[in-house]
């Protein structure tokens, strides 16, 4: 007779074993020091949180162009590994597993952040509707230049260099950033990428840059310390295309050929309502994919016990609990509330709404 799966059981990943199906997901807080290297507080803000049966990091820069906001760290310098190195020791003392999230921006940028002032890199020169967090407040983005046939290889190479840091640094893996209107979405979609090369047009030849960058990694890594976020339907940073579920139905298939060792879904608009595209066919993407499935977006306790329960999902991501909460995951157990979130504190600054909330046992509940 079949047992029911529960949320707090452990899992299998790849090569290693996961302590529950919880996982925190990648947040963004803008506080790497000087060179993009992660703070001493990073030290302790991702070691409180070790509980998780699976921490993803702050998105990461793969090389100076990747860059879209004030002080986010980065993984291509020696300065940033050693530091990244502290981060991983700490949450494997506590017997935590951790990959870090990989990403470059493409358009969502602001030339202060590019290296000589330079316009930030795209698929094409389109300006995104969005703005970035620069000079300690929110700036509209700058306009991007489209990037050249030629550069392209280059770019596909800094994921696969950034992601021997990683193992460098004692990262258990990596998630590669494929969602929220970031580089490789901007090519995915039509709105963004008005390319007549081989990386533009079709929905194959859109998928192209993610190909190359899934398959770079994975020659470099292992495809079981591999995974990748995806996000079809968020029109998170003015992203927009104009057939979402055949792009990613094609998207599912070209991962499940490369198979990943998780795809980590965003389900609906980023942050937001998770029906923005009323009829689009996640279960179509599930289908498609046989490895492991990431849930993410509004995810409540009693949500993440019934996909988990029902195979809707293997591992369920959770975001702002685990700013607020470190010990999330024992909350959840417990159905205590999280703590209120700090959102003056969210990105930038110190120790404040960083490393500072407190726990149940720290409150003596």
């Amino acid at each position: 007779m079949a047992t029911t799966k529960s949320l707090f059981d452990s899992y299998r990943l790849g090569d290693i074993t996961l302590s529950n199906r919880i996982v925190m997901a990648p947040l963004t807080r803008n506080r790497a020091v000087e060179g993009l290297v992660p703070s001493p507080l990073a030290v302790e803000y991702y070691g409180q949180r070790a509980s998780a049966g699976l921490i993803i990091t702050e998105a990461t820069q793969v090389s100076d162009t990747a860059q879209g906001y004030q002080d986010t760290p980065g993984l291509f310098t020696e300065a940033q590994v050693e530091g990244w190195k502290r981060v991983t020791d700490a949450v494997h003392a506590k017997g935590g597993r951790i990959f870090v999230q990989l990403w470059h921006v493409g358009r969502v940028s602001h030339r202060s952040l590019q290296p000589g002032g330079a316009a930030p890199l795209a698929p094409s020169a389109i300006r995104a509707e969005t703005k970035t967090y620069v000079n300690n407040g929110f700036a509209e983005v700058d306009a991007p230049r489209a990037l050249t046939l030629e550069e392209i290889p280059g770019i596909v190479d800094d994921f696969r260099r950034a992601s021997a840091n990683a193992i460098r640094a004692g990262f258990d893996g990596v998630e590669i950033h494929g969602a929220n209107g970031y580089l490789i979405d901007q090519f995915l979609r039509d709105g963004a990428n008005q390319r007549t090369d081989a990386y533009g047009g079709s929905i194959e030849n859109r998928t192209r840059f993610l190909k190359e960058v899934l398959a770079a990694v994975i020659g470099e890594i292992g495809a079981n310390r591999t995974g990748i976020r995806l996000s079809p339907v968020t029109p998170a940073n003015g992203l927009s295309d104009s057939n979402p579920q055949a792009l990613f139905n094609h998207v599912l298939d070209v991962v499940e050929s490369l198979h990943p060792v998780y795809v980590h879904m965003i389900e609906g608009a980023t942050g937001g309502p998770r029906d923005i595209v009323p009829g689009f066919d996640f279960e179509a993407l599930r289908t498609r994919y046989s490895g492991t499935w990431m849930v993410n977006n509004g995810y409540d306790k009693a949500m993440a016990e019934e996909a988990v329960a029902a195979g809707k999902a293997d591992l369920v991501a959770f975001g702002k609990p685990f700013v607020s909460s470190p010990d999330a995951v024992e909350r959840l157990r417990r159905g205590v509330a999280f703590n209120e979130l700090d959102r003056d504190h969210l990105y930038g600054g110190g120790a404040k709404g960083y490393v500072d909330y407190p726990t149940l046992e720290s409150a003596g509940a």
